[in-house]
């Protein structure tokens, strides 16, 4: 298995309320509905770039011919007025667009980058707002502008669905993780311009005071640990022992540990984390060598998680599919690339393993730190 989170190059949340303000350096990115005044409803979207360059590079020199997905995660800073089911769409944008330097409110208004009704800066390159061309489409109420987007591709032979939609209740995960594989496949087939994902409730510019889910996520500019990103993942997945004598583990009572972790990693570090295991009571034989000198292979069924020490968030949880352990001849190992992880945190490494009907989780002090570098 193989995960691998790029950040984004640029982000900025547009306001119909205040159509000409950037918020190109906030630290918040929202999607709303809000009621202002007399009868008057308003909308906030937000777009996410990230570098057309580093997402071929992870396909083409990471990921190659494995099977693979890719998520655009952000993470909940504040969530108000969510109704039972709230929705969120997520298309990729047409038309280029300029980050600028403004905060939301700022005074005086910073107008030097993208708006509800700019591209870039004010008066310069309006949103399209009529003659869009196939498959494009824009949404406003009296508030013209708001962002141009894709919503079909057939007319150029991709007719999968290009969007992204994540239903929000009571009880659900308040992050948002939208598959956007089909998004990126058409930007590295070129079919479209890599401008960029829009995000925008699927309801909007709805005059209902009961009604005003407010929704935001954490930016690229943000002062936490939980920057958007976008996640790659894909199945490396590769049992090849070769001419090794070592058998699989055949005891519930086990002593598992990691070897190949020196503690401390670079963020551009990859490294091969090799588990050691071994019965915790081996049998009772004659032999001159050390029984404890003998590794043991895993179960198929073995997977393995990272969590932040300190909060104690899965940054990478339990997958069946993404986080199987592979073995060589050596024993069981998994690759980890440090990119994805926050520097100047611990982390822990959690090993999951199914045998004999039972499920057991490991996580005897795993510890490693990714330090700035």
């Amino acid at each position: 298995m193989a995960f691998y989170r790029l950040f984004p190059t640029q982000d900025a949340t547009l306001y119909s309320e205040y159509p000409t303000q950037n918020t190109g350096l906030d630290e918040i990115l929202e999607a709303s509905l809000k009621v202002s005044g007399l009868e008057d409803a308003q909308a906030s979207r937000f777009l996410i770039q990230f570098s057309t360059d580093e997402i071929n590079e992870v396909l083409t020199n990471k990921i190659g011919t494995s099977s693979w997905d890719s998520y655009l995660k952000c993470f909940i800073a504040n969530i108000e007025g969510l109704n039972l089911s709230t929705t969120l769409e997520l298309y990729p944008v047409y038309g280029s667009w300029n980050m600028g330097t403004g905060r939301y409110l700022d005074s005086p208004r910073v107008t030097n980058g993208v708006s509800w009704q700019y591209r870039s800066f004010e008066g310069s390159n309006a949103w399209l707002t009529s003659s869009f061309p196939t498959g494009v489409t824009a949404s406003y109420s009296s508030s013209v502008g708001g962002g141009t987007w894709y919503y079909n591709l057939s007319s150029s032979g991709f007719t999968a669905s290009i969007s992204a939609s994540q239903l929000f209740n009571y009880a659900s995960d308040k992050d948002l993780s939208m598959n956007v594989k089909n998004i990126i496949t058409v930007w590295s087939q070129s079919l479209i311009n890599n401008n960029g994902f829009i995000c925008k409730q699927q309801t909007e510019f709805i005059y209902d005071v009961d009604i005003q889910p407010e929704i935001k996520y954490f930016s690229v500019d943000t002062h936490t640990i939980y920057p958007p990103c976008l996640e790659f993942r894909w199945r490396d997945y590769n049992f090849n022992t070769g001419s090794s004598t070592n058998t699989f583990i055949n005891t519930q009572e086990i002593t598992v540990n990691i070897a190949e972790n020196p503690g401390v990693f670079y963020p551009s570090s990859v490294n091969k984390f090799r588990i050691n295991c071994r019965p915790t009571y081996p049998p009772r034989v004659f032999q001159t060598a050390s029984l404890y000198l003998t590794n043991y292979y895993l179960p198929t069924a073995s997977y393995y998680a990272i969590k932040d020490l300190y909060t104690n968030e899965y940054i990478i949880d339990f997958d069946d599919q993404y986080t199987q352990l592979s073995a060589d001849e050596y024993g069981s190992y998994f690759t980890l690339y440090m990119n994805g992880l926050q520097p100047e945190r611990y982390y822990e490494i959690l090993i999951k393993t199914m045998f004999g009907g039972a499920t057991q989780i490991f996580e005897d002090n795993y510890y490693f730190k990714v330090v700035n570098g």
